[in-house]
């Protein structure tokens, strides 16, 4: 009798399974999550469609070791791996890590022990006795913990009472990570404009139609209501609703708006998450206990029961591309899963991505427009400060019409925000006798100033150091000046100017982490901050109801770095940074300086023509042939030796594959050539729309020359980066 076998995809960097035997008593299907021996260590594997592992002639194989009492994966999220690793190219294992990494911790957590009153009497009382006894005379049971508070004593008490027979233990049953919301709670009064969009995403949710929707509404416009009633008929349907949102930090009071729509939170899933909370989490949503999750891009690959519903907040955020590990974009693969899980899929954004725009223009999703402020509010005006005619005095950043507006602003009563896309307090530190430069020493970059940690801080790879007392150079003490405003700096000249305003920096990289961060947000959206510095974290979909006036310190950040989407990136983030002023009962306003007021970018800002910026930023694209008229790959060979790295390189671009109309260029030392102690040669492929890139570049390193030594190739499909 032939040997039962069947194929498990373990995760690590392969990207076949492996055949292991299974008993005969034993019967397994695609998706099973089994544990099985890979070398001298147990791992947990996920049974994957047979034909895929080679088995080598007589070749002895082992059985699997059990499989796991958890749900197996859903036909469509084994599909959805599979996709995920073609396109990317990453292993099959390191894709099906991202979705399995914590099923060998799930399993049924530590039992709660509670007591309660037994009846029988203790054989000696004390006043501490009687306490606890007389607390639990009411019935309820209680932690040891809290009935030892409660009385007033030690938990040494509540043992002594549990071993003379007084007191019963019982198991308290655990809180569920997420109770049902319901999907009638708080119905919201919604605008003629928000009731037709919601109508049609509750259509297409009951339908479980597999389309792709654009929500389209200006900041304020109450795009997360409508988008909440397509998750409302999910809930009614008996389905699960994914959100997705760029950025931790906004975690908290999209939660709470929920809360206040639905009675209860959805689960949460990000990477702040205790690990334990998490396993339970994954657990939860592979039962289908879980009806709605909020979380970052890597929610995505969670083992849904009977997904029903995506919705990709902020859809245009740079967070949702993953740059590390398997390269992909969270918005791109949301559309993947919802095609394959037969479940509709919500983009929300006031600034859509240029992909997602031109798919709306031409009907391949469907726009559900919301043009005006739920509030009634109009969308704050925004003029232009020439920095080359009405610019800041020497060693000052904000120039003298942004500061009279911050003044009018404080004398109202009103916030301010002060944007500025660079972290720290200056972004370059240079020796004034001799002109040194302090780099990281891993890296091509320069070293930041963070003056209010006392360190400098390579923001590519996280060295830091403190700042010498001399110059390791010319050996002068004392002698490094600060080259540039960060906001850090920024929030010195608003201290130095408005010395009795209450300021406050929001930045990612400040002391406290993601909970500091939202204390910070709340206290600003109180109103017990006067002015707010921040980095690119305040344009990601805030709400701050007393800001009215936004000040842009630099506009022309990002318009350079020989970058094909700087343009788009740059409109989109300063037209996101002056959605926050005036949604409420302040009028808002924006201030730009910039060097360049004539530029598109600028021109559409102060005009407030979106869509002639998008007419035009769309013809060039299509004239040039890049996304999305045409497709990018880039490969990025590194090594520790520099001249290792660039002959790889070099007979890696040697080796390509000739092609119609497809073009190899390079390689080229990349912008950042020295990162983390290796050097870097950057090859970009560009192709047609139409052609199977992915295909290409895996021919093309099939039979290309294999890294050696400490060379390594890193391949981004679609990239977004191109440093």
């Amino acid at each position: 009798m032939a040997e039962r076998t069947v194929d498990v995809l373990v995760p690590v960097a392969v990207d076949s399974p492996y055949t292991y035997r299974i008993p005969e008593d034993v019967a397994l299907k695609p998706g099973a999550i089994v544990a099985v021996p890979l070398g001298s260590r147990r791992v947990i594997g996920c049974v994957w469609p047979s034909g895929r592992a080679r088995v080598p002639a007589g070749a002895k194989l082992k059985s699997i070791s059990a499989p796991l009492d958890v749900p197996g994966f859903a036909p469509e999220l084994v599909r959805f791996i599979d996709w995920v690793a073609d396109y990317t190219l990453a292993p099959r294992g390191m894709v099906l890590r991202m979705a399995l990494k914590l099923a060998e911790q799930v399993g049924e957590a530590a039992a709660k022990i509670g007591v309660r009153l037994a009846g029988a009497k203790p054989k000696r009382m004390t006043d501490a006795r009687a306490r606890v006894l007389g607390l639990l005379a009411d019935g309820l049971v209680r932690s040891k913990a809290e009935a030892a508070r409660e009385a007033r004593t030690a938990a040494s008490v509540v043992n002594g009472l549990l071993g003379e027979g007084a007191l019963d233990a019982v198991e308290i049953p655990r809180e569920p990570i997420a109770r049902v919301p319901d999907p009638d709670h708080a119905g919201p009064l919604l605008s003629e404009a928000q009731a037709a969009a919601a109508g049609v995403l509750r259509a297409a949710v009951a339908a479980r139609a597999s389309a792709v929707f654009l929500l389209d509404g200006v900041t304020g416009a109450g795009k997360t209501e409508v988008y909440f009633e397509a998750v409302a008929e999910a809930i009614r349907q008996k389905k699960q609703a994914l959100i997705l949102l760029p950025e931790i930090a906004l975690t908290a009071r999209f939660l709470d708006r929920f809360a206040v729509r639905f009675d209860n939170r959805p689960a949460e899933w990000h990477s702040a998450l205790a690990p334990r909370r998490r396993a339970r989490t994954w657990d939860a949503v592979a039962y289908g206990e879980v009806a709605v999750v909020a979380g970052a891009r890597s929610a995505l690959f969670l083992p849904f029961k009977d997904l029903g519903l995506i919705v990709v907040d902020e859809e245009h955020d740079p967070a949702y591309k993953q740059e590390d590990g398997v390269h992909y974009h969270a918005r791109d693969m949301a559309v993947v899963r919802g095609r394959l899980a037969g479940a509709p899929v919500v983009l929300a954004s006031a600034t859509p991505s240029l992909e997602t725009e031109v798919n709306a223009r031409r009907g391949r999703y469907k726009r559900l427009a919301l043009p005006e402020r739920f509030s009634g509010s109009s969308i704050p005006p925004l003029a232009a400060i020439d920095l080359r005619k009405e610019g800041p005095v020497r060693g000052r950043w904000i120039a003298p019409r942004l500061e009279q507006a911050i003044a009018e602003t404080l004398a109202r009563k009103e916030q301010a925000l002060l944007f500025l896309n660079r972290r720290g307090y200056a972004p370059l530190t240079l020796c004034r006798a001799c002109g040194h430069r302090l780099r990281c020493p891993s890296c091509e970059a320069w070293l930041v100033e963070h003056r209010f940690r006392r360190r400098l801080v390579c923001h590519h790879c996280g060295f830091e150091m403190p700042p010498p007392a001399a110059c390791p150079k010319c050996e002068t003490a004392d002698s490094f000046v600060a080259c540039g405003p960060g906001v850090e700096r920024l929030e010195e000249e608003v201290r130095l100017l408005f010395p009795k305003a209450r300021t406050q920096v929001l930045s990612s990289d400040l002391a406290g982490g993601v909970e500091r961060l939202r204390a910070e947000l709340e206290a600003i959206a109180k109103g017990d901050i006067d002015v707010v510095i921040g980095t690119q974290l305040v344009a990601k979909g805030h709400h701050f109801p007393g800001l009215a006036l936004v000040g842009v310190i630099d506009a022309d950040i990002g318009l350079g770095y020989g970058d094909p989407r700087a343009a788009e990136r740059t409109f989109q983030l300063l037209h996101q940074v002056v959605g926050r002023a005036g949604r409420e009962a302040a009028a808002g306003r924006g201030l730009l300086q910039t060097h360049q007021p004539e530029h598109p970018v600028m021109a559409a800002l102060i005009k407030g023509d979106r869509d002639a910026f998008y007419s035009q930023e769309i013809a060039a694209r299509e004239e040039a042939g890049l996304p999305p008229f045409g497709r990018l790959a880039s490969l990025v060979v590194s090594a520790t030796d520099g001249p290792q790295a660039e002959s790889h390189a070099r007979r890696l671009a040697a080796s390509a594959p000739r092609e119609e109309n497809l073009r190899v260029l390079g390689p080229a030392e990349a912008p950042l050539a020295f990162i983390r102690g290796r050097h870097r040669w950057r090859l970009l492929v560009k192709s047609p729309r139409n052609f199977d890139l992915s295909a290409y570049v895996r021919r093309w390193l099939a039979a290309g020359p294999k890294p050696k030594g400490s060379v390594q190739v890193i391949v981004d499909i679609d990239p977004q980066s191109f440093l």
